[in-house]
């Protein structure tokens, strides 16, 4: 007879709940007062998002700060993923699940000298083998509050994460030349906990691609929508993997970066139509890292 499942490891709250300290308590805000501040000003719904992992030690998670200098993005993410591989592979949590990337002028600079592809650069000259095989999951957002700043948070575990993919797009560590000297280091999401009675799947950020090439650039709504197709894809790649279902009004918490404010009503009526609860959806004022789109979600799901 197999062994019961254990007891779910994880769980992310848009409330904060008495109990067991939270690995992680993220605040939406327009200043960035400690390294769990996202410095992406809330333009609605909850402005905290709250990452119960109970008391087993399965978690940890890593938090740099990575000044630049001079403006040399490149320098910075190179010295900051540097940093966070010798934090974390001699530790007892080796294993990287889930990375966000906060910079200022994320899209600032023409060409291969945009900000993005010099942070890609950077990233790409620093990490080993075992990074890339897979990537984890990753957002790279521009933020405003503080010019200079990588901000950069890992989540990391004793155990590895089941990587995905998503059949509409390419993966992005193989995007031709096109988009940047190197392409960028993240695999499209993660499910944690696949041993667990509810298995837990985080969303990369995700935006208005299919294959490698932006889709809809001017329209807005087309743009969300196209992105929500492609979480509703990614979802049913972690069924497929793991046989669970995750399903969008299984979401327990979900960013969505708007580039312009004016489009937040927009938003917030296209994701009404979503299944995704309300309550559950933080809109944030942050670029995207592809200068032609204007919004990016990222979330997290639980096994129904």
């Amino acid at each position: 007879m197999s062994p019961p499942p254990l007891p779910p490891r994880l769980r992310v709250l848009t409330e904060p709940q008495a109990g067991a300290p939270p690995l992680i308590a993220f605040r939406f805000r327009d200043r960035a007062d400690s390294l769990l501040d996202v410095a992406c000003p809330l333009l609605a719904g909850p402005g905290t998002e709250t990452w119960d992992v109970g008391d087993d030690d399965h978690y940890r998670l890593v938090t740099i700060e990575q000044q630049e200098s001079g403006g040399d993005i490149e320098a910075a993410a190179d010295a900051a993923y540097r940093r966070l591989l010798a934090a974390v592979r001699p530790s007892p949590h080796p294993y990287l699940l889930r990375i966000w990337n906060y910079f200022a002028a994320i899209n600032e600079g023409e060409g291969d000298r945009e900000r993005y592809r010099r942070f890609c650069v950077g990233r790409a000259r620093a990490v080993d083998g075992m990074f890339n095989d897979p990537p984890p999951a990753a957002t790279a957002i521009g933020a405003d509050a503080v010019p200079g700043r990588l901000q950069l948070l890992a989540l990391c575990s004793k155990a590895p994460a089941i990587a995905l993919e998503n059949p509409r797009q390419t993966p992005a560590w193989r995007y031709p030349r096109e988009h940047g000297p190197v392409p960028p280091g993240f695999s499209r999401g993660a499910v944690l906990d696949a041993d667990t009675v509810q298995p837990r799947l985080l969303a990369s950020g995700t935006a208005s691609i299919v294959g490698h090439l932006s889709r809809h650039a001017g329209d807005f709504a087309a743009q969300l929508r196209e992105s929500l197709e492609n979480l509703a894809a990614l979802l049913a790649e972690g069924e497929r993997h793991t046989g669970r279902r995750f399903g969008l009004p299984d979401c327990e918490a979900l960013r969505v970066y708007l580039r312009h404010p004016r489009d937040l009503a927009t938003a917030q009526a296209v994701m009404a139509a979503s299944g995704i609860p309300a309550a559950r959806i933080a809109y944030l004022r942050g670029d995207v890292c592809r200068r032609e789109l204007d919004v990016e979600l990222e979330g997290v799901f639980a096994a129904s």
